[in-house]
């Protein structure tokens, strides 16, 4: 913890301030889909501090979901995120449910904000996995072409 020491001289009397500076941390929620980023950002109590989707950064629904878009995200987030005093994040990733791997944005924007001087604490995948759940579309058979 870095502490900054300012004095000040008033009539003869040195008085001296200690301003600590306060390591505040947030959770990155980066939901990556095939179509689409959707960054959102809350405190840790769950209030939201900001959130940017591809749909803000660009107007061609195909590169919503683009790595180069994802950067766009990330330094807006950053911008918005040095305001608030936010330095260490918590990244929670998710995918469409049933879906292996995560979008193609959601590994830039954690790249770009490490650059950015944020400091990654901890990363977790909250993809959805269906357990049985309700019956699949197809009938007796299994769908066929």
């Amino acid at each position: 913890m870095a502490e900054n020491k300012i004095t000040e001289e008033k009539s003869g009397t040195i008085k001296t301030k200690v301003k600590k500076e306060q390591n505040i941390e947030a959770v990155l929620n980066i939901y990556a889909s095939f179509n689409n980023t959707i960054v959102h950002v809350t405190d840790m109590s769950g209030k939201t501090l900001t959130k940017i989707t591809g749909g803000m950064v660009t107007k061609h629904d195909r590169l919503k979901a683009n790595p180069t878009i994802a950067m766009f995200i990330a330094k807006r987030i950053g911008e918005n995120l040095k305001e608030v005093g936010v330095k260490s994040l918590y990244v929670r990733i998710r995918a469409k449910t049933r879906n292996p791997a995560p979008g193609p944005g959601a590994h830039a924007i954690i790249k770009s904000l490490s650059r950015e001087g944020f400091k990654i604490l901890n990363i977790l995948d909250t993809t959805r996995i269906p357990r049985g759940g309700p019956k699949k579309k197809g009938g007796r058979r299994g769908r066929r072409p």
